[in-house]
């Protein structure tokens, strides 16, 4: 599998991050290779990840010129992705990769993606209200049921990415537009830990319009998304 990992200013999480995604594909008896985004950051995160890459021929890192945000960071994991499952995990070390193997028993021969839900969040009142009002304002415009759209840590098969639109917010919308396209999406409660290093990137004032602007944009998506390959390949649609 592909473990895609986004990252912007988050050098003090990757060395101990990186070696306990590997710890946990292992118990999943996987194979893995991680991809590790540098979406320009400001601090040692691209030196870290440098050195991790060249002692670590499982670990690929590449840089963006200037910064272009989460969804694009994962964008570019997803073209250099090599394996048939893709894992998306937040870089802040908040997601635990122990949950990964409890995510892949769900990815059965009728599930397309698995997508976490964080249980017992460690996060501002703020942060947490803000993101529950916005989940279901998200549910109403869009007509999906996504309990955390806010949580990345996913396993998707390989052959339903590539028929993702990129656009700024899609990791916020992802599991909504798989729906749309056919797949079958189930989500399941993960563990949530607090961060220890570095600073949230995201609030009220960067995600509030954005995020209205997207659930609208995401009605327009549904009238006119084409069903996923694999729906046409086997006769489901």
């Amino acid at each position: 599998m592909s473990v895609v990992l986004p990252v912007f200013n988050e050098a003090g999480n990757l060395a101990r991050l990186t070696e306990e995604i590997f710890e946990a594909a292992a118990v999943a008896r996987c194979e893995a290779e991680v991809i590790a985004v540098d979406d320009a950051s400001s601090d040692e995160s691209w030196s870290v990840l440098s050195s991790l890459a060249q002692s670590d021929s499982r670990i690929r890192a590449v840089r963006h010129t200037r910064n272009c945000g989460q969804s694009a960071a994962i964008a570019t994991g997803f073209n250099m992705a090599r394996g048939p499952l893709v894992v998306t995990l937040d870089a802040d070390g908040q997601n635990d990769p122990a949950d990964l193997p409890m995510l892949l028993e769900e990815l059965t021969d009728q599930v397309d993606a698995v997508c976490g839900v964080r249980m017992g969040r460690k996060d501002s009142w703020v942060k947490m209200i803000s993101s529950r009002v916005g989940n279901r304002f998200r549910n109403w415009v869009t007509g999906d049921s996504i309990q955390d759209a806010g949580c990345t840590f996913r396993v998707i098969r390989r052959e339903a990415i590539h028929e993702l639109p990129v656009f700024n917010g899609l990791h916020r919308f992802l599991p909504t537009i798989l729906r749309y396209q056919g797949y079958q999406v189930v989500e399941v409660p993960i563990h949530h830990r607090p961060r220890v290093w570095g600073v949230s990137k995201y609030g009220i004032g960067n995600r509030l319009w954005r995020g209205v602007a997207d659930c609208l944009a995401m009605r327009w998506w549904r009238k006119r998304a084409i069903p996923g390959r694999r729906m046409m390949r086997d006769g489901l649609l």
